[in-house]
């Protein structure tokens, strides 16, 4: 008894839910395409995009010289030469490298 009296209560709460659920979308919704229309608001996102691509470079060379600053304090555990262990690992004639890192051998 106790289930199928939550499972109507669970329906009329859904069914009610609903049909206030979409008219208050649609009504957020209505004021979200007018804000979004609105001319100062576009001329507020121009303004925004037109600093976002005068800044782009500042920000490129700022995270470019951060990331080689971490990248030259960064040493692994073991020997102290890791970089040049990459440039081994990476150089064309090194044994390091595979042909074809997942050959297609026997699965287990």
């Amino acid at each position: 008894m106790k289930k199928l009296m939550l499972l109507v209560a669970g329906g009329v709460g859904y069914v009610l839910g609903t049909r206030a659920g979409r008219e208050r979308y649609e009504q957020i919704k209505k004021a979200a395409t007018r804000v979004k229309e609105d001319p100062r608001v576009q001329e507020k996102a121009h303004q925004a995009a037109d600093l976002a691509k005068d800044k782009a470079p500042v920000v490129k060379d700022k995270v470019a010289s951060a990331a080689s600053t971490a990248a030259d304090k960064v040493t692994p555990s073991g020997n102290g030469d890791h970089r040049s262990d990459l440039e081994e690992q990476l150089h064309p004639d090194s044994t390091a490298r595979q042909d074809d890192p997942y050959p297609q051998g026997n699965l287990p």
